[in-house]
């Protein structure tokens, strides 16, 4: 990376991109990044170009320490083409099935609730972390993948430490490798059994789907990478932690939205879930790879270029989001979201192309744990730092919400 671009980044973070564009004064903005020229794009319109598979190429453009730590090598994200549409077909029959999201939600709810009772007798609690042990022990179950309670914390600190770990060096870093590897070995030896009939699968459910999941080529996964694309069904699915964090971080900042959210107006926690995602940090760019000479707006973009679409810019893009600087849910009240104009998650279709097919989860997820959140007898102490640095990737309340407990 260029002294120049690696400094930026590593300085302004989520504000890099949107202040390189800003001030070209254009939605397309070139530079270099990892020594490779790079054009950075934002807006509805350039989510489309981005997504369209004769524009941009996802094979070989995933940085190998993403890989290593966030997506896992082998993973669906770095495919194109037919193997792309293939292995995504295997998480759309899994992840966007309505029964399936329910059955997922109804057991997070319950075992939210049975944590919640033990957390009223602590005398605090840090919300990032329990809301991940919950969500953790809930989706690895429900995915078919056996678990004692005993083992959740350990499992949500290694998930955890994956996504944590992604865009930064250093001891973050090491620790995401760390965890992909115990983790991506014990889910291979659980797909072993499974194909060897010494364990059993429950029917329709992800362990049992990937483990017999036949690609492109007509053949089984290698254990490994069936590995990986469990922990990219449970991984994603426990970041949603950042999400509850942050609704404590809302909560706290605009107390005026928590008696609404704590009532039965499942509309409005729908709309407070699609505020949480596009308000905070999380994602600050998606990107790919130009597999030949592209135009966009007017500036060309060399092949071989990284084409980067702008997340954090275009959540906060005042021509799509009225004041987007402020915490509005009500402003998903009566809207219709463009499939390229909300992209926390990515942009289009999620059952064709790269967008994530679990982003349905994430939603029904936020939108019903968030009013069981608020829900709460609890108070957030103010002698705690709720401050939120954008040039930490990803971003996260630096207390994690500590709550306290009003009834004991």
């Amino acid at each position: 990376m260029r002294l120049e671009n690696g400094l930026a980044l590593l300085t302004k973070g989520y504000a890099w991109m949107p202040d390189l564009r800003r001030a070209r004064g254009l939605r397309a903005a070139g530079t270099l990044l990892g020594g490779l020229p790079a054009v950075g794009i934002e807006g509805p319109e350039a989510a489309r170009f981005l997504y369209d598979e004769d524009h941009v190429h996802r094979s070989h453009a995933i940085p190998e320490p993403v890989q290593g730590t966030l997506f896992g090598k082998g993973a669906v994200h770095t495919l194109d083409g037919e193997a792309h549409r293939v292995r995504k077909a295997m998480f759309v029959s899994v992840l966007m099935d309505p029964a399936a999201i329910e059955a997922l939600v109804r057991r997070a709810c319950a075992d939210w609730d049975t944590a919640a009772r033990d957390w009223e007798t602590r005398p605090e609690v840090v919300l990032f972390d329990e809301s991940a042990q919950v969500i953790a022990g809930a989706v690895t179950r429900w995915a078919g993948v056996p678990l004692a309670q005993d083992e959740v914390p350990a499992l949500a600190r290694d998930l955890l430490a994956m996504v944590d770990g992604f865009a930064t060096g250093g001891p973050r870093h090491w620790r995401a490798r760390r965890a992909r590897g115990r983790r991506e070995e014990w889910l291979a030896r659980i797909v072993g059994q499974v194909r060897a009939g010494e364990d059993v699968a429950p029917p329709g459910s992800v362990l049992q789907v990937v483990a017999g999941h036949r690609d492109a080529d007509g053949g089984l996964l290698d254990p490994r990478v069936a590995a990986v694309e469990l922990l990219n069904v449970i991984r994603p699915t426990t970041a949603v932690a950042w999400f509850m964090a942050f609704s404590g971080h809302a909560l706290a900042r605009w107390p005026e939205h928590r008696s609404r959210l704590a009532g039965t107006d499942a509309v409005f926690a729908e709309a407070w879930a699609h505020e949480v995602r596009r308000f905070y940090p999380f994602a600050p760019f998606i990107g790919g790879r130009a597999p030949q000479r592209l135009e966009f707006e007017g500036r060309t973009i060399p092949r071989n270029s990284m084409v980067l679409l702008d997340i954090y810019g275009q959540n906060h893009d005042p021509d799509l989001w009225e004041d987007p600087y402020a915490f509005r849910p009500e402003r998903f009240l009566g809207r219709e979201i463009g499939e390229f104009d909300l992209v926390p998650q990515g942009g289009g279709d999620p059952r064709t192309n790269h967008r994530c097919p679990g982003e349905q989860i994430t939603v029904a997820l936020l939108a019903a744990l968030a009013p069981q959140l608020a829900r709460m007898p609890f108070e957030i102490p103010a002698d705690q730092d709720l401050s939120i640095s954008l040039r930490r990737i990803p971003a996260r309340p630096a207390s994690g919400v500590v709550l306290r407990p009003t009834r004991r």
